[in-house]
């Protein structure tokens, strides 16, 4: 492998929690400029969500940890903690990849207790972050889950699955496939603020396209909605309308929730580029997570008739806020953090 000589020093102490994670070594290359790809090999692929998380799937698979994406408000920040890497820089440039996932999750599959219950894709971090143009471990993932008979779910920000849409297609004629493309923020210049790592939204809008024109319906996320700064008639109209255009089936809308580290990181960021919206939050967030309930069903109220309006009321839409979630789950170790996807 030609990044042989670019191998990092993993024994210095300085990554002691990656020892967890089945460190096989540590990558840099000049093609991901100060991004460091830790690869691993995992021993489980199939994460069980916990019985509180209220998800409508039990099992996710993650084939990364962390996410290049570098979104301010991402919910699995925390989860970097657990490797004794920080949930703010290092989240969006120590990258953790599970170079077995797609044979671990083989083996698992073929067990005679597995029952072929839905398997969620992208609960966590980004199956199609820019990494993954590297590793390619989306496809063997997507052949082992059709060819074991699981139906699954992909949610992504990611341009990169038009590569696999033939392999989805084929999939798709075996078992039940879903598909979601995340797309909160339609203001391309806030988005690059937010999303520094994401494709644009038109490229994600295409990607809607381009889902549809293969025969697959595509859910869009609207998650999260950022109070002050997303949640105007204006922004809320555009985006709507142009996800319909772009033939998505259904919507979820859901106000921005701030649970743990992710809330200093976010807060951090908006203090330097909204101060003046920094005493608006502390009164609609106070010392939680989650917006007031009178914001969600002011939320509600505005959203609503533009999904009516739109077509975008399919039975899988929704417009709610998430279930907050029990202490406990922070203590899951890998991926099973409960996730926006309500598909």
């Amino acid at each position: 492998m030609r990044w042989a000589a670019q191998a990092v020093d993993a024994d210095d102490g300085a990554l002691p929690g990656l020892d967890r994670a089945g460190l096989v070594r540590s990558v840099q290359t000049p093609e991901f400029e100060g991004i460091t790809f830790h690869e691993v090999l995992c021993k489980s692929a199939l994460n069980k969500t916990p019985d509180a998380s209220r998800l409508p799937f039990r099992y996710t698979v993650n084939t990364f940890r962390g996410c290049s994406h570098a979104c301010r408000y991402c919910f699995a920040r925390p989860t970097h903690e657990y490797l004794d890497l920080d949930a703010g820089h290092d989240f969006d440039s120590q990258l953790v990849v599970k170079t077995n996932v797609a044979a671990v999750l083989r083996r698992e599959l073929a067990r005679r207790s597995w029952t072929r219950e839905h398997v969620a894709l992208g609960t966590n971090t980004d199956p199609y972050q820019r990494a993954e143009g590297r590793y390619r471990l989306m496809p063997g993932v997507i052949r082992t889950l059709a060819e074991s008979g699981t139906p699954f779910s992909i949610l992504t920000k990611g341009t990169l699955l038009r590569r696999d849409l033939p392999l989805l297609s084929l999939a798709a004629q075996q078992v039940e496939v879903r598909t979601a493309v995340s797309l909160p923020i339609v203001d391309h210049d806030l988005q690059q603020q937010i999303e520094p790592g994401t494709p644009s939204p038109k490229a994600r809008l295409e990607l809607v396209r381009a889902i549809t024109g293969i025969g697959l319906s595509c859910h869009v996320m609207i998650a999260p909605v950022i109070p002050f700064l997303t949640d105007s008639s204006r922004h809320l109209d555009e985006l709507l309308g142009s996800v319909a255009a772009a033939g998505a089936s259904s919507v979820t809308v859901i106000p921005m929730h701030l649970r743990g580290s992710t809330r200093g990181w976010f807060l951090s960021w908006l203090s330097e580029q909204h101060p003046a919206l920094v005493r608006r939050y502390r009164a609609l967030y106070g010392r939680g997570a989650y917006v007031t309930p009178e914001y969600s069903r002011w939320l509600d109220a505005r959203v609503a008739p533009l999904i009516q309006r739109y077509g975008l009321g399919g039975e899988k839409s929704e417009h709610r806020e998430i279930p907050s979630a029990p202490d406990e789950r922070r203590r899951e170790p890998i991926d099973a953090l409960g996730a926006p996807t309500l598909f």
